[in-house]
């Protein structure tokens, strides 16, 4: 049975700011960040080395939160902006980022 009332929102995205001061993009990853973080109906957001992780209940919120991420590197004077996001939605379960590294994990050989 499809899951269309109470779905589940992966979304991942890697912003490159170009066009700074630095070869060091942290304050711009930590701007990103944190404007994700702070999106409304975004449940988690995950910081990992080449990306966050976001998962929400609906698309809108994925795509809210990709538009603050985008202004927040703006506001630190970023010339230009490269953004590579992946969105997936499942409809035939809900599940937590967690539980899809759980399913994986679980099945590797000891």
């Amino acid at each position: 049975m499809l899951n269309y009332d109470n779905p589940t929102i992966h979304a991942e995205i890697s912003i490159l700011p170009i066009g700074t001061s630095s070869t060091s993009i942290s304050k711009e990853v930590a701007a990103a960040f944190d404007a994700i973080r702070k999106t409304k109906d975004v449940k988690t957001a995950k910081l990992t080395p080449m990306g966050t992780q976001i998962e929400a209940d609906n698309i809108q919120a994925i795509l809210r939160s990709v538009e603050a991420a985008h202004q927040a590197v703006k506001s630190t004077g970023a010339k230009r902006i490269v953004s590579n996001i992946r969105i997936a939605e499942r409809l035939d379960a809900s599940r937590t980022l967690e539980d899809e590294v759980k399913s994986v994990t679980e099945k590797l050989p000891d």
